[in-house]
């Protein structure tokens, strides 16, 4: 069976026992941000050197992307038995064509609003409803009496060492 070791964990007797509770509190997280930064700047560098010796292998393949598309289109009544098919299969892979579903993109949305309204075009314009919860913080006790709300608040607590308050 196993056995948990349970940790002893220190509890501060007075006030000046908790104050230097929080000092060293700050100072551990100074040395993990100390540790956490070094790691991240290390991350950005081997990034940065990935993203520069990726570059070629990426050019190449949108030059040989390019290329093999140049090459389908010009032959593509051949490779699709006169658009029978639409996938491609050699023996290294497979390329093809294939239609996107419609897509609908929108700008200025105040604009095509109005215009819907103007148009009497209702249909295209979606009710958008929701739960006032602001409203139902006002009002806790009403609230409370409806099927699946309910309103809590939670105690927490925090330490602080003076070292964070500069963050």
């Amino acid at each position: 069976m196993l056995k948990l070791k349970k940790v002893v964990i220190a509890v501060p007797k007075n006030l000046n026992e908790a104050a230097q509770f929080l000092a060293e509190i700050g100072q551990e997280q100074r040395a993990t941000d100390k540790i956490q930064s070094g790691l991240n700047a290390k991350v950005d560098e081997l990034k940065i050197q990935a993203m520069a010796d990726d570059e070629p292998h990426q050019k190449k393949v949108s030059q040989l992307v390019e290329g093999l598309f140049a090459f389908a289109e010009a032959h593509r009544d051949e490779l699709t038995d006169g658009g029978k098919r639409k996938t491609v299969e050699v023996p290294t892979g497979t390329f093809g064509w294939r239609m996107t579903p419609p897509a609908v993109s929108l700008r200025d949305v105040k604009s095509i609003l109005k215009s819907l309204k103007a148009l009497n075009l209702q249909r295209f314009i979606r009710p958008q409803e929701e739960v006032n919860k602001e409203a139902m913080l006002k009002e806790p006790e009403v609230a409370k009496t409806v099927k699946g709300v309910s309103i809590a608040s939670t105690r927490s607590s925090w330490p602080s060492p003076q070292s964070w308050r500069w963050r």
